[in-house]
């Protein structure tokens, strides 16, 4: 796959290709714990990342998020490579440094790009995610709201933090699901295969054909509420009936 093209790198005459001092605090933090890819996120906003260009095609690689190694399709054509993120989505790998990039493909040709310039081109394309980077020493996959937020440069609200739903969010979403006819009650938590699981309540006694029904108008309902669909990376849907 061929990317789009990236802008001229006379802006980064001087560059000498070391991370910025700032997004490796940052990187160094989250890699010990003391972190969070917020931090990661505002510190790389108005600073220099570095775009991958391959000369020839390759079918896969490997990302390590969270501890885990996960193996993710590659694609290339002489371009800029594209990544296959663990849940499917399209990534566009952006490293901090050229040494950062060397330890991932020695052959890979650094095209330097301000990061909202980076965001944008995958926002273009359709690709949903960056992945800082990706061989290491701490990789970040920074979500689909964040990379909007360096894309338009504004600051990114995460729509969880420390393990708690924002309150705006949270009120977001039951504005929107209560009124659905079948839902007793809704609430909004943090998930687990998603960012956020909205938790609803639903009459007792519904068939099958009752509950999907339900079901659908409650996806219908939160997929028309601007907030979420741009502070919320992912959804799950936790139904259970009244008690």
């Amino acid at each position: 796959m061929t990317g789009r093209e990236l802008p001229p790198s006379s802006p980064f005459a001087g560059d000498d290709g070391t991370a910025d001092p700032a997004v490796a605090t940052a990187l160094e933090a989250l890699a010990t714990g003391a972190g969070t890819v917020a931090a990661v996120v505002d510190a790389l906003a108005g600073t220099r990342v570095l775009v991958p260009v391959l000369a020839e095609l390759e079918v896969e690689d490997t990302v390590v998020h969270d501890g885990h190694a996960h193996t993710v399709d590659k694609e290339a054509s002489a371009g800029i490579v594209a990544l296959r993120a663990p849940d499917g989505r399209t990534a566009l790998p952006v490293f901090t440094s050229v040494a950062t990039m060397a330890a991932w493909r020695p052959d890979a040709r650094p095209v330097p790009s301000d990061v909202a310039r980076a965001a944008l081109s995958a926002v273009t394309e359709g690709w949903e995610v960056l992945v800082v980077d990706p061989g290491g020493p701490t990789t970040v996959l920074v979500p689909r709201p964040a990379v909007w937020a360096l894309a338009q440069g504004e600051r990114w609200r995460p729509a969880v933090t420390a393990g708690v739903v924002d309150p705006e969010v949270r009120e977001a979403i039951s504005a929107a699901v209560a009124p659905v006819a079948g839902v007793v009650a809704v609430d909004a938590v943090t998930g687990t295969r998603a960012e956020v699981a909205v938790v609803v309540e639903l009459v007792p006694g519904l068939d099958r054909a009752g509950l999907d029904a339900v079901l659908a108008q409650v996806n219908a309902a939160l997929a028309g509420v601007e907030l979420v669909a741009t502070r919320v990376d992912s959804l799950e849907l936790r139904p259970r009936g009244a008690r």
